[in-house]
This record gives structure tokens, C-alpha cells and sequence, in this order.
């Protein structure tokens, strides 16, 4: 078996370990868990640094759980949050679940032939019938309150400048969590559990409640890779618009391709090796090229291709590139007329925008248009001279006449209009 531990080392994902975790991850297949957010129903790229560690875990050789929280996920989680998160109910807990199964199913392999495939799990399954004297009896009595006030991220809430401190629900949150790896321990044998450095004062807690539950005999550990940031410091994977999700209809694939070809070169050097599964002599040798010709973009069109096939397909991957062509590169009308309406808007969310009324559109002449409606033209003139030149295009399609009147059919998805000034100058003109 390949070595986990190395395998996170080189790629810069392991910030903390107990001691004792490496051997045990040499002398047998162990079974580890990482438990992930169910608030939303797709995950983001901040999410993906942990799925990729069970993905590493298992082409280790060894075997992965993901743990949905279900009933953390009616709670909230102090950890790194100045506030207590919103409830949810159990129908769009289950909903959320069964998404976030289907977008880590490109990442590990649930139906693997032998005894490392990965799991899900969700831990209201097996806290939903827990009651409050279950919970005390079974839990409450083995950790004290000084060992839970102890915790950074409890400190950081009682000490912080949150108006209403901490609740009494989430300051039982590192006990909850710590009972679903005491759980996971007995039903699955899982004696690893895997996470954000954040999470690392929860998962000790449970490791110390298996010891004081089970004996002092019993192997539990924790592991836990380094916060993502991005050179700058500010944190990865957040952008003007907000989050980049793995759900193509909060993200298109388009945009998702965008950016990871957008980040800076310090920042595709690190990413590719946290978000790919490519092997290290293949990265050193594209860092080394990279290098010769930083300006050519080796890393980031390497990382941009591998993060999109693996998230989406081999498919949105080359519809991703053909979209970026349409600004930066050679395409035709027809390339233009595969977008779906959000990839469109996505391309184009930087040029200028003119808001026109659908009746002044249709039937009228594109060197009116273009002049008074849409003034992407200083003056008819002008527009007429750029037009004999060639220089003129409406849905990247030269014009040939300045008159020729606009029709319905010249609508992209029944609204939208492109102009082209030159090579590289585009407006997009939406009907309202």
C-alpha cells in the first residue's frame, strides 16, 4: 500500500496528527471518516481539500467514510463561526444528502469489489431516536466541563464579540461529534477520523471519549490537513459572486474551468497538487515547465482541466473551453448557439450590457440599433466604415449591411443579442 501519510505530506495536506496514526495506517487497512456540512444541497470548493483526502485514502488502500451530518447539521458547529448556523428539518437534510452522494461519487468509489469501498452515512440515523438521558448516560459522564471549556473555538466564542455568546446547544456540538466517532468506532471499526484543522479540538474530544468509554486500549486518531488560502491570505474559494459550487446550476462548468485558470501562479502550484490525483513526478515536471514559461499557463490549464473532468466530465470540460474561445479565440455563430442561457451571461459578465425594449429590437435596422437604442457605436458613420471593413459582427457573424433589420430569429434564448466591435470588443444586448 502506498503511504497516506507521505501522499498527504508532499502534497502540503497534513497540518496536525496524533501520534501513533502513521503506523497503524502502515500496518493495516484502517477505516477513517470525514464528516461534511449538509446545510446546502451541493458542496463548494472549500469542501473539496477533505473529499480529496478520502479519495488519496482510498487509492491508499484503505477504506473511506463520508459522514453526512444530519443531526450536527440541526445544531451548528462554533467552530471558526461568530454565529450560530439556521436549523434545518429533516426532509431537507435527506434531500441535501442524497445530492452531496451523487457529486462524491466522482470522487470515490462506492462500489469498489472488496472491503475498502466507500460508505456514506448519516449521523440523525442513529441520534434521531438518542434521547437526553441516552445522551448523558452514555456520553455526558465521560467528559468534564472544564476539558470542553478548554477548547479554542468555545474560548474564542465566550471570549469573542458575538452578542448572544454560546449557546448551550452548540457547546454540546464537540460531544455529538465525538459520539459518532465513538459510534463509527463500534458499528464500522472506523479508528480514523479525518477533517479541517479547524475541526481538530472536536475530533480529539472524540478520540479521548472512545479511550474513556472503551479503555485505554482502544486505537482512535485524528488527522487533519491545513486550511486553504489563497496567496494573498484571503480565503479559497470564495469570489466576487460568492461561493464556486460543485452543482452545475449554482456554478456553471464554464465558470467553474474559469476559476482555476484565473489563480495565481504560487496558488496553481499548491492547488495541484491538493486537487488533482496526478502523481508527484508528473506535477514536479509541469512545475518545471511552468517555469521556463510562466506566461504560457501550464500549471493552470493542467489544474483547470483535471478539478473540471473529475467534478463534471470530459464533456463540460471541452464545452468550457469552446465558451472561453468565443471570447479569446476563433469560434463561429455556432458555438455561440450551444450555451445555455447561464454560461452565456457567464461569458460575457464582463463586457458592456445595454438593457433594450424587445419591441425596439425586432424589426429594426442593426445600424439604428446600435447607434441610439444600444449605442455601441459612436455614430452611424463610424458604424458604416467599421461595417465595408469587415469589422462589424451580430452573433459572431460578419455584417454585411449596416441596414439589415434585426428579426426574432437573431435572439439568443429569445433575449439576447451580441455585437462585436473588432476582434475583441463585444456588447451584449438583452431584451426586456
Amino acid at each position: 500500500m502506498k503511504n497516506f501519510v507521505e501522499e498527504l505530506k508532499w502534497r502540503g495536506m497534513l497540518a496536525q496528527i496524533m501520534p501513533g496514526t502513521e503506523e497503524l495506517l502502515q500496518k493495516q487497512m484502517v477505516t477513517a471518516y470525514l464528516g461534511t456540512d449538509p446545510t446546502a444541497d451541493s458542496l463548494h470548493i472549500g469542501h473539496l481539500c477533505g473529499i480529496m483526502m478520502l479519495r488519496h485514502l482510498q487509492q491508499c488502500g484503505h477504506k473511506p467514510i463520508i459522514l453526512v451530518g444530519g443531526a450536527t447539521g440541526m445544531i451548528g458547529d462554533p467552530s471558526g463561526k461568530s454565529q450560530e448556523r439556521n436549523l434545518l428539518d429533516a426532509e431537507t437534510l435527506y434531500h441535501n444528502q442524497e445530492c452531496i452522494k451523487k457529486q462524491v461519487a466522482k470522487f470515490l468509489d462506492f462500489d469498489a469489489e472488496g472491503p475498502n469501498a466507500a460508505e456514506m452515512v448519516n449521523n440523525y440515523d442513529w441520534m434521531k431516536d438518542f434521547t437526553f438521558l441516552d445522551f448523558a448516560r452514555t456520553v455526558g459522564k465521560h467528559i468534564t466541563v472544564n476539558y470542553m471549556m478548554a477548547k479554542e473555538s468555545v474560548q474564542q466564542r465566550l471570549n469573542g464579540t458575538a452578542r448572544d455568546g454560546l449557546s448551550f446547544t452548540e457547546f454540546t456540538y464537540q460531544l455529538l461529534q465525538g459520539y459518532d466517532f465513538l459510534h463509527l468506532y463500534q458499528e464500522k471499526n472506523c479508528q480514523l477520523q479525518l477533517g479541517g484543522n479547524d475541526q481538530w479540538g472536536n475530533m480529539t474530544t472524540g478520540t479521548e471519549l472512545i479511550r474513556r468509554t472503551l479503555g485505554s486500549e482502544a486505537e482512535a486518531y485524528a488527522l487533519t490537513c491545513p486550511l486553504i488560502t489563497k496567496a494573498d491570505g484571503k480565503k479559497f474559494g470564495k469570489t466576487e459572486s460568492g461561493n464556486i459550487w460543485l452543482d452545475r446550476n449554482r456554478t456553471t462548468p464554464y465558470a467553474f474551468y474559469q476559476f482555476w485558470l484565473n489563480v495565481s501562479d504560487d496558488d496553481a502550484e499548491k492547488y495541484i497538487k491538493i486537487f488533482t490525483s496526478l502523481d508527484k513526478e508528473t506535477i514536479d515536471a509541469l512545475v518545471e515547465e511552468h517555469r521556463k514559461d510562466p506566461g504560457y499557463r501550464i500549471l493552470q490549464k493542467r489544474l483547470a482541466e483535471e478539478v473540471t473532468v473529475m467534478c463534471h466530465s470530459q464533456e463540460d470540460l471541452e464545452t468550457a473551453k469552446e465558451a472561453s474561445n468565443i471570447l479569446f479565440g476563433k469560434s463561429t455563430k455556432d458555438s455561440l448557439l450551444k450555451l445555455d442561457e447561464q454560461t452565456l451571461l457567464d461569458v460575457f459578465a464582463g463586457v458592456p450590457h445595454y438593457e433594450v425594449a424587445k419591441a425596439d429590437i425586432i424589426g429594426k435596422a442593426a445600424i439604428e440599433l446600435l447607434t441610439a437604442d444600444a449605442p455601441v457605436f459612436p455614430s452611424k458613420g463610424e458604424m458604416r466604415k467599421l461595417t465595408q471593413g469587415g469589422g462589424v459582427s451580430i452573433n459572431k457573424e460578419k455584417l454585411a449591411d449596416p441596414t439589415t433589420v434585426i428579426t426574432e430569429a437573431d435572439l439568443l434564448d429569445g433575449k439576447y443579442l451580441l455585437a462585436q466591435q473588432g476582434k475583441k470588443k463585444y456588447f451584449l444586448i438583452i431584451a426586456k
